[in-house]
């Protein structure tokens, strides 16, 4: 067994920035959510990726699966900045 699998040592990784949130290269570990909502559901995510951030999400990934979902995004990052949220929206592509 190596020290990165002892339990409670971490490996080592490279620090990228998501946003102005840094995951990895030894950053404290970050909470990460997904939403539920159907993506095109503009209102429906806003409000979930709006609790999720009160709650203390970091990040939040939303699901991109359709033409539509894509075409919401802007309209969704919009909304939440104009909420003053600002935490980073991560796409799942399907």
């Amino acid at each position: 067994m190596n020290d990165a699998t002892l339990p409670g040592q971490r490996r080592r990784s490279v620090a990228v920035m998501v946003g102005p949130v840094q995951v990895g290269g030894g950053a404290l570990i970050v909470v990460q959510s997904m939403t539920n909502t159907d993506t095109a559901d503009v209102d429906a995510t806003v409000r979930q990726v709006a609790e999720l951030a009160r709650t203390g999400s970091e990040l939040v990934r939303i699901t991109v699966n359709t033409g539509a979902a894509a075409a919401a995004v802007p309209h969704i990052r919009e909304r939440l900045d104009a909420q003053g949220i600002q935490l980073p929206l991560i796409g799942d592509f399907h």
